[in-house]
């Protein structure tokens, strides 16, 4: 701390969430620095470059009612750059693709039965309109499903959604994270708008995150990449923080990084602490971006419930974003949801390749694979925690054993699901434990 009471803070982890708390740190008067493992910042909403295109690694857009993050692009002075679409669904079931759009088309699904499709849409409605999913949290999604939606339902259209999602963790999961997706669903047709709109910034993400370095360098806010972080002790009053690049001290460290690697980082954690971290089940993802030269089905999103598909969703960009963003070709996304233990991440990219391509061609048999101008792989290993039954008991705390050491990060979404308008608000709920509550209030007013 220097004399003018101002405390030094490492931000381990430079995603959204980290670089937001850095700015509001900065933004209070503290000395901050953003050490990142990887070659560049912002985590999960990072963007790369696949034939010429620069966009997002994974798919992203914005509803609505994502107030926080709405509230970031006009901070950022990208309202301008914000564009709302119209977007349409498609389902794949029983090797046959259908449009998922309206009261019509969900009544001519062919894999349900009409009593099914009634109870079906129950659930839906009912779950859309459950204000507060905390009660669910200690009941397992199967059983809360197959209550509501009757077991057919549950078979041929929950069951392979959750395990597409969640894969094997499908069964360990609460009815709260149903209740949290189905929720930022139906938010996506509300706000104002009978029909799904989504949103996306001209340019993607790379657009939010380029605007917010600015910031952060404005705001003197050191970032530091290909830097990570190998060990955090207490030295003293201070933390000593050990990198490949060195070590340094501060006098507080947020910790933005998944549980387990948190815990292994820092050893003077209680032994209570470390169980609760190392308790978090995390989900992974393998994600495929492909360029084509042509379109697919014009579906933005398409659910697929055929388990021998190797990928679990088909996002095509393009559809939502319009071709002539990405030069008129089309960028469509393959995601597998993964756990810990699948066997898909010992195959080479090369292997997955082959399967995906082969999986594509199944649902557009129309597709040549020579339309297929770029392919290219992300691989992630936590990416998401998994909402197990009684999650809310192990959900980590921001306060730690050890002062001045601090831990905000996704896992600690209760009420949503993973996205980044989820997360700001994971930050927004911590800044006024890491500054104090009359600062943090008026930081946020200032903002």
């Amino acid at each position: 701390m220097n004399a003018q009471g101002k405390r030094t803070w490492c931000v381990a982890g430079g995603g959204v969430l980290g670089q937001v708390i850095a700015l509001r740190l900065a933004q209070a008067g503290h000395h901050v620095s953003v050490l990142e493992a990887a070659p560049e910042t912002g985590g999960l909403a990072a963007s790369w470059s696949i034939d010429d295109i620069v966009w997002d690694k994974h798919y992203h857009v914005i509803l609505p009612a994502d107030r926080r993050t709405l509230e970031l692009v006009s901070e950022l002075g990208l309202s301008s750059a914000l564009v709302w679409k119209r977007s349409r669904t498609g389902f794949f079931a029983d090797g046959r693709l259908s449009p998922l759009n309206s009261a019509v088309d969900y009544l001519r699904l062919p894999s349900l039965g009409i009593l099914a499709k009634a109870r079906l849409a129950f659930t839906l409605m009912w779950a859309a309109r459950i204000e507060d999913g905390r009660p669910l949290d200690q009941v397992p999604v199967g059983d809360w499903l197959t209550k509501w939606s009757g077991r057919e339902a549950y078979e041929r259209l929950w069951r392979p959604l959750l395990r597409a999602k969640l894969g094997t963790n499908d069964d360990r999961a609460s009815a709260a994270f149903i209740w949290a997706t189905v929720r930022r669903l139906y938010l996506a047709r509300s706000a104002g708008a009978k029909t799904e709109t989504l949103g996306f910034i001209d340019g993607g993400y790379d657009r939010i995150l380029s605007a917010l370095r600015d910031r952060l360098s404005s705001a003197g806010v050191d970032i530091v990449t290909g830097c990570p972080i190998t060990r955090i002790a207490p030295q003293g009053d201070q933390l000593q923080v050990e990198t490949a690049k060195g070590a340094r001290l501060f006098d507080d460290v947020v910790s933005t990084l998944p549980c387990g690697v948190t815990a292994r980082l820092c050893d003077a954690l209680s032994p209570e602490l470390k169980a609760r971290l190392d308790s978090v089940v995390y989900q992974g993802i393998i994600c495929a971006s492909l360029v084509l030269d042509r379109p697919l089905g014009g579906y933005y999103l398409t659910y697929l419930t055929d388990s021998d598909l190797p990928f679990t969703a088909v996002v095509e960009m393009s559809a939502l974003a319009g071709r002539e963003r990405f030069g008129g070709k089309s960028l469509v996304y393959l995601p597998r949801y993964v756990a810990q233990d699948d066997p898909f991440w010992e195959l080479d990219d090369g292997a997955v390749r082959a399967r995906f391509v082969a999986g594509i061609t199944r649902i557009y048999p129309d597709l040549d694979p020579g339309a297929i101008r770029a392919f290219r792989l992300s691989r992630v290993r936590n990416v998401m925690a998994v909402p197990t039954v009684g999650y809310l008991d192990a959900v980590p705390a921001v306060e730690t054993n050890i002062p001045g050491f601090h831990i905000v990060n996704s896992a600690q979404i209760t009420d949503g699901t993973l996205n980044v308008d989820a997360t700001l608000g994971v930050a927004e709920a911590a800044l006024p434990r890491l500054l104090g509550g009359a600062m943090a209030d008026n930081l946020s007013s200032a903002a």
